[in-house]
């Protein structure tokens, strides 16, 4: 998969973020919620007139870029956040943590906030640099799709659930596009034709004819989906209060941060067991048997998910920011990490697989004439 060059004026407009969430901090009218919320709108609306502006014709071609655009610029600011409440810079965004979005200050939303700020970020501008020179972005937005859908569908309702439900603003309200763009977004990627295989029918029939054992990197994986699925379902039945001695150890002594009354880990948890369960007993079918084309969309779908859910799980769960009570016990440290990385890391894995070598999930070819005409002698 080539990655296209960054787009140099979108991370030139986007670094606009800086000095105007300095001003914005510095405005006492901004001391209320409803004067956040709108001065939010009001900034987010004249962004969006810029880059209309400055872009037309890259927006002509794809209306992806303006989003993009706009998304890398709230990146930066999400990247301020975080540094911010890390002790790292201050004076920017103070008004906007204090009576916008409380809850971003929480070790989940600083957390959120560092993985928006990086890896999104980087995102944007990958994908809005292969817009400009009309080429091919689909990974990049797939991988990218699926860690958006995950981090909204833990953090809002982590927000609306949690200890934090009593101080929702107006500002939350404009989280509302978010839900909506990323459901319009996902249909044009996936809309966007795929990148050739290069893969010949011969070797699409030569691939789909051996059996898993004589796939030895498919079969580390199917065992690898049985394992994982195993412990998402575990960790699922932890947060719903299973009496059983076993999940009763591993809540107290291994990842206390489940039982955060932040909720965020809860339906973190949840989410993982009513979606990326079923996924791994798919995705475990569609490497047994041949032809099941959808994988390597999905798989990079859920291996963007995957990874923002674990990156803000493990570190909210050692944060400073998380009560002492729930943050992982040093002693279990080791089995944290392993058991979490190796969580982390097998999506990817399995994303690389079908990238790398897609022939066994081809669409196996139709029979020439020359074969038909022998199997009717």
């Amino acid at each position: 998969m080539d990655i296209p060059p960054l787009a140099g004026k979108i991370a030139a407009l986007s670094l606009s973020a800086l000095p105007v969430s300095y001003a914005l901090n510095h405005v006492s009218a901004l001391s209320h919620p409803l004067g956040v919320a709108l001065m939010s709108a009001l900034i987010l609306v004249l962004l969006f007139v810029a880059i209309y502006s400055l872009s037309h014709s890259e927006i002509s071609y794809d209306p992806l870029y303006a989003v993009f655009a706009v998304f890398a610029f709230t990146s930066v600011v999400d990247l301020i956040i975080s540094l911010q409440e890390d002790g790292y810079v201050v004076g920017f965004m103070e008004f906007y943590t204090k009576e916008g979005e409380p809850y971003l200050r929480t070790a989940h939303g600083v957390f959120i906030c560092y993985w928006d700020g990086i890896v999104h970020y980087l995102l944007y501008l990958a994908m809005a640099g292969a817009i400009c020179r009309r080429k091919r972005y689909r990974n990049l937005g797939l991988y990218w799709l699926g860690s958006f859908i995950m981090s909204i569908l833990v953090f809002l309702p982590g927000n609306i659930l949690g200890k934090y439900s009593s101080e929702i603003r107006p500002a939350f309200f404009l989280t509302i596009p978010y839900m909506l763009v990323p459901c319009w977004a996902g249909m044009r990627v996936f809309n966007q034709s795929q990148a050739p295989t290069y893969c010949t029918p011969n070797m699409v029939q030569e691939e789909q004819r051996k059996g898993l054992l004589q796939r030895p990197a498919d079969l580390a994986l199917v065992i690898y989906l049985a394992l994982a699925g195993f412990f998402t379902l575990f960790r699922g039945l932890v947060v719903l209060d299973c009496p059983t001695d076993a999940c009763f150890v591993y809540i107290y002594q291994y990842e206390p941060y489940l039982r955060d009354p932040v909720a965020y880990p809860k339906v973190q948890m949840l989410v993982y067991m009513f979606y990326v369960l079923p996924f791994y007993c798919l995705a475990a079918y569609a490497l047994i048997f041949p032809g099941c084309s959808w994988l390597p969309d999905w798989a990079l779908v859920f291996a963007g998910a995957i990874g923002q859910a674990q990156f803000s799980h493990m570190g909210a769960s050692l944060h400073p920011r998380t009560p002492f009570t729930y943050r992982v016990p040093e002693d279990a440290w080791t089995c944290f990490f392993v058991c979490n990385l190796l969580y982390a890391l097998g999506p990817h894995l399995l994303a690389y697989r079908c990238l790398r070598r897609p022939a066994f999930f081809l669409r196996p070819p139709p029979p020439g004439p020359l074969g038909h005409h022998k199997k009717q002698n």
